[in-house]
């Protein structure tokens, strides 16, 4: 059973004090073998995953599914050039195609699961919203199940939530803090320990089976877009 190593953490804790092009080239093969590990956990989560989540498609393999550790700095400020954090992405879609999904972040100090559809673009979000107002309760139900709670007791992220109410929708709507949402998504943090640990696996598998109802629930949404 794979776990994330001490290694792997302590490896991005250097990077992030020493976040340059010529540091990362002398430690190129500490970062190679932190890679190997996440790989290798990101393989086994989709293998476990895929057993209760038939939607995963069947080319994904956990190297595939791990975001480049590359920044793309043409268009910011900051130009660190390697992120902080490895993560991988479990996507319901072929690649490129923007739909739910199951994301985990593993950084000292802030590791978490999360899954659901951020910042869905304009069609998308109008579908959902749609979705919302026709069938509210649905997803109301989803929130409000106690095992979904024991994992996401504050509920969907209100991250760039509207503050005022959105076209087409009036302010006594029943659902309105829902349709006022931008992003669908929900998380849930890990401590560095846990990681190290060999249930982290199962844990991050029965992460994901909370978060599968939210996600049918959106692809239904949005299925005719």
């Amino acid at each position: 059973m794979t776990t994330i190593s001490k290694e792997t953490l302590e490896f991005l804790s250097l990077l992030s004090e020493n976040n340059n092009r010529e540091w990362f080239q002398e430690h190129k093969e500490t970062y190679l073998k932190a890679k190997d590990n996440v790989d290798a956990f990101a393989q086994q989560v989709i293998d476990g995953f895929r057993e209760i989540e038939p939607q995963i498609p069947g080319e994904l393999t956990g190297k595939k599914s791990v975001m480049r550790i590359y920044r793309d700095v043409r268009f910011s400020k900051n130009k660190s050039p390697y992120k902080l954090n490895f993560a991988f992405y479990i996507s319901l879609s072929a690649k490129g195609v923007h739909s739910p999904g199951y994301y985990v972040q593993l950084q000292p100090g802030n590791s978490f699961i999360a899954g659901g559809m951020w910042m869905p673009d304009a069609p998308h979000l109008k579908s959902i919203r749609q979705e919302i107002d026709y069938n509210g309760d649905d997803l109301l139900a989803i929130l409000d199940s106690k095992s979904f709670k024991t994992y996401f007791k504050d509920g969907l992220s209100e991250e760039d939530k509207l503050k005022t109410t959105p076209k087409g929708y009036d302010a006594d709507h029943p659902n309105i803090e829902l349709l006022k949402l931008k992003s669908f998504t929900v998380s849930y943090p890990i401590k560095d320990e846990a990681l190290y640990n060999k249930g982290i696996i199962s844990e991050v598998i029965n992460c994901f089976k909370e978060i599968m109802p939210l996600n049918s629930f959106l692809k239904e949404a949005i299925a005719s877009v």
